[in-house]
């Protein structure tokens, strides 16, 4: 959980992603020598935080090219407790999280390598993981990230937010990389646990940070908007003993209305930015807050949402939203128009190994009555399915056709 902010903070020194995500790493084996023996620290984010800089600043003073740096960095650095916690203000543009996130998105980096880097320093993903959330074997994932690092270091990519054009030229890959973050903390790809409120915590922030940052995108409150919208169904997306809840059964009274306000407010603000249509971010956005209007289930302008999901699709095509503009269209039309866009996905390469496709399939073939073949596709679903709470849901709806 504390890694990302580590690799932030020591990324400042030593202006190397890479050599920082070792530093991070050898904080916490000092902290497994030490804390069975000495006992976990009051604030172990902090211990770890200035262990990681501490031995930040050693090597900066054995490089004798930093010693300008060493100067005005580890002067500060050595006169302070030795484990202060540094909060970040969540409010300041220079926040090393944020730096993070545009080094990581810098323009010499292909844009597969940018999502893959960010969601492992930022997101702590997991190789397979990030794998899994951009639908990219993990091999070929592997390989952009330690190349990713390699080039950032050969280049000397200044750790830095930066302004103008260059800002703008790295925005789209940074609020995809806060998409992605957010969409693995929202239903985990992979693991015990349906949800990892870390990383939805650190999207929304992000996300946040960013709108106050740059105030006349549209597309950033859009993408804020969406998050807040998402994020405010979380607690009753699970229930008791953290089995996932579909959305027609979760009881609207735990969605959490300020969120809900704040989602309104931005998406408002995308509106009133955007010079004509809403973008992409801004369309999801006004897909979830067509849910969140409705006060049941049953109340949903799934028309609306149909007609959203055209406007999503025809402005980025992509697989993963045509199969929920079929979801929509089955709510709107009925299952048979919705299976027959589901059909026509049966081909598409990317869906191959997407757990999601036969799970839609499965739920339009119980609609329309057609059990047993609706168990054939909960069960492939679920041998597809990397979540232990996802894979125990479809095998209890398989058991059920």
């Amino acid at each position: 959980m504390e890694s990302p902010r580590i690799i932030a903070g020591v990324a400042r020194i030593v202006r190397d992603v890479g050599i920082a995500e070792e530093l991070a790493q050898d904080a916490l084996v000092a902290a497994l020598e030490q804390w069975p023996a000495e006992g976990v620290p009051d604030n172990p984010g902090a211990w770890l935080m200035a262990t990681a800089k501490h031995r930040a600043v050693d090597l900066v003073r054995r490089r004798e090219r930093y010693a300008r740096k060493l100067a005005e960095v580890g002067r500060d650095l050595e006169s302070a407790p030795p484990h202060v916690d540094e909060p970040a203000d969540p409010d300041d543009i220079d926040d090393d999280l944020l730096r993070l996130v545009f080094t990581a998105c810098h323009p010499v980096l292909s844009a597969e390598a940018r999502v893959a880097l960010t969601l492992r320093l930022l997101g702590g993903l997991t190789t397979a993981e990030i794998a899994r959330a951009v639908l990219a074997p993990e091999p070929t994932v592997a390989q952009r990230v330690v190349r990713a690092k390699r080039t950032l270091a050969a280049k000397g990519v200044a750790f830095e937010v930066p302004y103008g054009p260059d800002r703008d030229d790295r925005l789209g890959s940074v609020l995809e990389v806060i998409y992605l973050i957010f969409n693995e903390g929202y239903a985990a790809t992979a693991g015990d646990d349906l949800l990892r409120p870390a990383l939805c915590e650190d999207a929304l922030r992000l996300a946040r940070v960013l709108a106050g940052l740059m105030p006349k995108e549209s597309e950033v409150h859009g993408l804020a908007a969406l998050l807040e919208l998402q994020a405010s169904r979380s607690a009753a997306r699970t229930g008791p003993a953290g089995e996932p809840v579909l959305l027609e059964d979760q009881s609207r009274a735990r969605w959490n209305q300020m969120l809900i306000r704040r989602g309104y407010a931005a998406l408002t603000r995308a509106q009133a930015t955007s010079t004509g249509a809403l973008g992409p971010y801004g369309l999801q956005a006004a897909i979830a807050a067509c849910h969140a209007h409705a006060a049941t289930y049953e109340e949903t302008d799934w028309q609306q949402i149909a007609v959203l999901y055209g406007l999503l699709a025809a402005r980025t095509p992509s697989p993963v939203v045509e199969l929920n503009r079929a979801v929509a269209v089955s709510r709107a039309e009925g299952p048979e128009a919705g299976l027959a866009l589901v059909d026509a996905l049966s081909g598409e390469p990317a869906l191959r190994e997407y757990h999601l496709l036969p799970s839609v399939r499965g739920d339009l073939l119980v609609r329309l009555g057609r059990s047993a073949e609706a168990r054939v596709e909960f069960e492939r679903a679920a041998s597809l399915a990397r979540n232990v709470r996802e894979r125990e849901l479809l095998l209890v709806r398989a058991a059920g056709c």
